[in-house]
């Protein structure tokens, strides 16, 4: 059954983010950036213990104004067959966000909208990804 495996936290200010969450939280951070092709830092939350690992990532975009409906992360499905998943989530009424596209060397990842409008992405492991 797949599960979530990542989150992503949508930053106006990378390094900013990346004080805030160290300092509070003593999260540790990559720079993933050249995978991403843009400002992005893998986040370690912690070790042997329950829980996911996830990303600080440059917005694409102006951020929520106060008082707007959830300004949150962004959650990411493992899932063993690329195609099959985008198949089943277009089936079910979802919608493409952001195409699959290659995180080289590393995985097939892309961005969907629930019925509901809520964003989520979906991650194929795949070394042989370009």
């Amino acid at each position: 059954m797949p599960r979530p495996v990542h989150f992503e936290i949508h930053a106006s200010d990378v390094a900013r983010a990346q004080e805030f969450y160290g300092t509070v939280f003593g999260w540790s951070f990559q720079d993933w950036s050249e995978y991403a092709g843009m400002p992005y830092l893998g986040v370690t939350t912690g070790e042997g213990q329950p829980g996911i690992d996830g990303a600080i990532m440059q917005r694409r975009g102006e951020a929520p104004a106060p008082g707007q409906p959830v300004a949150g992360a962004v959650l990411t499905v493992g899932v063993e067959d690329y195609d099959a998943a985008e198949a089943a989530i277009l089936g079910a009424g979802g919608a493409v966000a952001l195409p699959k596209y290659a995180l080289p060397g590393m995985a097939w990842q892309g961005y969907y909208l629930d019925t509901d409008g809520n964003i989520f992405g979906i991650h194929q492991p795949d070394e042989q990804a370009k």
